[in-house]
């Protein structure tokens, strides 16, 4: 039986594995799963066989997570369109919730997770938890099974592809791009939507074949605000969905939800990453399934 005092040790340390377990997934469902599972297996050990708990629990979820990555790279050979992370969503702050605290970090921020989903599972692993906890390349390379040599060269690749990823911007500076964007959508004129989009700005969606959207990530400013446009009022003006701002992944983005539905649950999260004052790239979360996030409150 496990005692009430590591009970309360554990749930000290539930807010970083989770942190941890959502970088290294990109997905909140895993995320959970993982941070259970190393309870459960807490409770097998006996305290005397571990020194750092912390460490120990760390050690545990990043195993678990490997498995649940491998796992997602076979699931995604047959996904139907782009995959992404799934998206943390906050629409209000009334009930306490460890995965507010998780998006705090600029690390967990869309543009940056979407980077690291197209790592390999073991660059992933190495990566995190080399640049971010500062875990030895001995002790990584224990966890995903290589030398801590690759280890090291797997870091290395990693690193250089997360640079590709924009520094995030400070969140009035991305308030302020999303608000432009809005604003011009309303007016319904493409070249005012298009002038609020980044020249390099991408739209990707995920919608795992559920309903209707770009299967291909679409590029170009013009381009975008054609598409944006066209679902503004596909699914404001004519199937009547509501539109309410939250936070996606601790920055400003949409949701849309159904008045219709008796649960209130979102539909459609649209998050947003914002480079030299436009909106660089849009992120359209239309698989429902993939929005266990986005918490209703």
């Amino acid at each position: 039986m496990v005692s009430p005092l590591l009970t309360d040790l554990f749930e000290s340390h539930r807010t970083h594995l989770l942190s941890v377990a959502y970088r290294l997934t990109g997905s909140v469902g895993d995320a959970e799963d993982a941070v259970q599972e190393s309870w459960l297996r807490l409770a097998g050990v006996h305290q005397s066989e571990i020194d750092d708990l912390r460490a120990w629990l760390t050690t545990v979820v990043s195993r678990i997570c490997l498995d649940h990555l491998r796992s997602a790279a076979v699931r995604r050979e047959t996904y139907v369109g782009q995959w992404l992370p799934e998206p943390i969503v906050t629409v209000s702050a009334r009930t306490p919730d460890p995965l507010d605290v998780v998006v705090r970090n600029q690390d967990s921020r869309l543009a940056a997770m979407v980077v690291l989903d197209a790592l390999t599972p073991q660059q992933r692993v190495a990566l995190v938890l080399h640049d971010s906890l500062d875990v030895p390349f001995d002790e990584i390379a224990a966890i995903i099974g290589v030398s801590p040599d690759a280890a090291r060269q797997l870091a290395v690749r990693a690193r250089k592809a997360a640079a590709r990823a924009p520094e995030p911007v400070a969140d009035e500076v991305h308030d302020a791009a999303v608000r432009r964007f809005l604003a011009a959508l309303a007016t319904g004129d493409v070249a005012a939507v298009a002038a609020t989009l980044h020249p390099d700005a991408t739209f990707t969606a995920d919608a795992g074949g559920t309903t209707k959207t770009a299967l291909n990530v679409v590029e170009g400013a013009d381009r975008i605000a054609r598409l944006a446009l066209g679902l503004w009022r596909k699914h404001l003006l004519e199937a009547g969905l509501e539109l309410a701002p939250a936070a996606v992944n601790g920055q400003s983005g949409l949701v849309l939800t159904d008045p219709n539905s008796p649960f209130g649950r979102p539909v459609r999260v649209i998050g947003f990453a914002v480079r030299e004052g436009k909106v660089w790239a849009a992120y359209d979360f239309a698989n429902a399934a993939k929005l266990s996030g986005a918490r209703s409150r």
